[in-house]
């Protein structure tokens, strides 16, 4: 979708990912849902233009938000994302949580926390997907899991946090259990 107007009508519960450009958004999203090619999965960061809605067996709906922070888009695209995205977690009624996937080589941009802000505005449910977790060792990893983790406690409270490799097939399981408890516990709120 490219016009907020144009959206499905609300209804059952929507888990929406959103991260900056090539950090791996596409290839979490087929990952945790064990499919090749739901989410197209581009070496050209900022592929993702639109809002895309998922229907997961008429449950719910994964929805892939554009990406963002690519520096090659025009102002004017950036722009009109900021305001599609922007009012798609404002004021979307069925969006019960939002994932929101960093590198874990590169977390917690200044656009990261500008996401984190307006969902913490939004008080939308929030969980991060820390990223390439596999391009770390394992102590660096566990440590920016840790500064990743006391970092949202100041800037997303309540939000939760946890490594990901899509290629390594790492933190699948975990995140599939954190994402079903939000779906489960989805009540839709006024828009």
């Amino acid at each position: 979708m490219h016009d907020p107007r144009q959206l499905p009508p609300p209804g059952v519960p929507e888990l929406a990912f959103a991260g900056r450009s090539n950090a791996g958004k596409s290839s979490a999203i087929n990952a945790l849902v064990g499919r090749r090619r739901l989410a197209f999965v581009s070496k050209t960061p900022g592929r993702t233009q639109l809002i895309n809605f998922f229907s997961l067996d008429g449950r719910a709906f994964l929805v892939d938000l554009p990406g963002y922070g690519y520096a090659a888009v025009p102002g004017e695209v950036r722009k009109h994302w900021e305001e599609l995205v922007g009012t798609y977690i404002a004021t979307r009624p069925s969006l019960t949580a939002v994932v929101v996937v960093m590198d874990s080589r590169h977390p917690m941009t200044p656009l990261d926390l500008q996401l984190l802000e307006w969902l913490r505005a939004a008080k939308r449910s929030t969980h991060v997907l820390l990223t390439k977790s596999d391009k770390l060792s394992r102590q660096a990893a566990l440590a920016t899991l840790q500064r990743v983790r006391r970092e949202l406690g100041q800037s997303c409270p309540g939000a939760t946090v946890q490594l990901f490799s899509s290629l390594k097939h790492e933190g699948i399981d975990e995140a599939g259990v954190v994402l079903a408890r939000l779906v489960a516990g989805h009540k839709q709120s006024p828009g």
